[in-house]
């Protein structure tokens, strides 16, 4: 079966204005593409470099006009646009990846038991809709994690919690939203797997990611991870397997627990990740390449590792901040310095602690030698 291609100089449209949204303006640029950019934030990054910048909400019924009028396919950076927003659009306009594929990554209780019924292991877990939902002191499931089911990301929604109590005190902090109560596990090491997946079912996975994370937000991707062979083959295998049961069409990525041994599936982005922004550097072909052509019905691109790599996320908390709010950069003539190592930064109007605003990566043909470059880099840059 044919599918319709979209060529340039076509305008595409983006659901948000974050660094994913840029990366994704940039590579439409690259292949002669334009790009609208839908975005409340005046300030947006990908809105700042975007052909269009409609600085409206996800739901504004004059932007989305503009947008089907205009565009003739639409994807999205992150998951919290409304499902809503994206059935409004594919009514009469190419949008990828579905409404469908997105309200069940959005809503961890959804996504948990979508994971759960496609047969692919997850780590133990309760739905909490009410206070009495919470297991008694003495249940297997504590000491757990209880996370809110929607719009939690980088370790925000969540709350670690030893018995029922705390439990409570924590449901109630999140003023009683549905939730997902799950056993905390004894980890081995985490792994991801970012993937594209066109309209005719053919996929390109990427090397699996093995992933440290700081405060609940991702720190350091080591790729190729330094895991067995067997736990490789099985996270893309379990992953492709999502994107089928999805019907997904776009770049997605999945993020695993690996516990005594055991893979699990943690979560999934209907997106690029972060743990995939080695991919710029790294890959024959970027995620956000990956991302276009799959939007406009191109074949995907080579997924290949050309180099070994480690990426580091680069956080608001290396800016100096002053007691009068104003802030001086981080010495990035240390960063130059290191002829191997890749620095991106996002445009982001001002830092914040915690707020991602950059990252490096530092490729090389040898794997130990690029992870000492890139521990080297962020110390000098004064990380963690």
């Amino acid at each position: 079966m044919s599918f319709p291609v979209i060529l340039p100089p076509a305008m595409l449209g983006m659901l948000g204005g974050g660094q994913l949204g840029r990366f994704f303006v940039i590579a439409a640029h690259e292949m002669g593409y334009r790009v609208t950019v839908l975005d409340p934030d005046k300030n947006s990054p990908a809105g700042k470099i975007a052909d269009v910048h409609l600085c409206a909400a996800y739901d504004d019924s004059a932007a989305l006009k503009v947008m089907a009028e205009t565009c003739e396919a639409i994807t999205t950076e992150f998951e919290n646009v409304p499902a809503s927003t994206l059935d409004t659009l594919a009514q009469s306009r190419i949008v990828r990846p579905s409404a469908h594929a997105v309200s069940i990554a959005q809503h961890r209780v959804l996504e948990k038991q979508f994971i759960r019924d496609a047969g692919i292991p997850v780590a133990p877990f309760v739905v909490v809709n009410v206070a009495s939902d919470l297991p008694a002191d003495g249940a297997d499931i504590y000491p757990a994690i209880l996370k809110v089911a929607r719009f939690g990301y980088d370790g925000k929604g969540q709350a670690r919690v030893a018995n029922q109590s705390q439990a409570l005190a924590a449901f109630e902090t999140f003023k009683g939203e549905q939730c997902v109560l799950e056993k905390m596990l004894s980890l081995d090491y985490e792994v991801s797997i970012v993937l594209a997946r066109e309209e005719n079912g053919s996929v390109a996975v990427y090397p699996t990611a093995e992933n440290s994370h700081l405060n609940g937000i991702l720190d350091v991707s080591i790729v190729p991870a330094r895991a067995p062979q067997s736990i490789q083959k099985q996270a893309r295998e379990l992953a492709i397997k999502i994107a089928e049961k999805l019907e997904y069409i776009g770049v997605m990525a999945v993020e695993f627990f690996v516990s005594e041994g055991q893979l699990l599936a943690n979560e999934m982005a209907p997106r690029p990740h972060n743990s995939g922004h080695y991919t710029i550097d790294a890959c024959v072909t970027n995620q956000f390449e990956q991302q276009l052509r799959a939007l406009t019905g191109l074949p995907l691109g080579d997924a290949r590792l050309h180099s070994q790599a480690v990426m580091v996320n680069i956080l608001g908390d290396v800016w100096k901040f002053a007691s009068n709010g104003s802030f001086s950069e981080p010495d990035w003539a240390k960063v130059f310095a290191h002829p191997e190592l890749k620095l991106h930064l996002y445009g982001k109007h001002e830092p914040r602690p915690g707020r991602k605003m950059g990252h490096f990566t530092v490729i090389g043909a040898e794997q130990e030698t690029v992870i000492v470059g890139a521990v080297k880099a962020r110390a000098e840059l004064g990380i963690g």
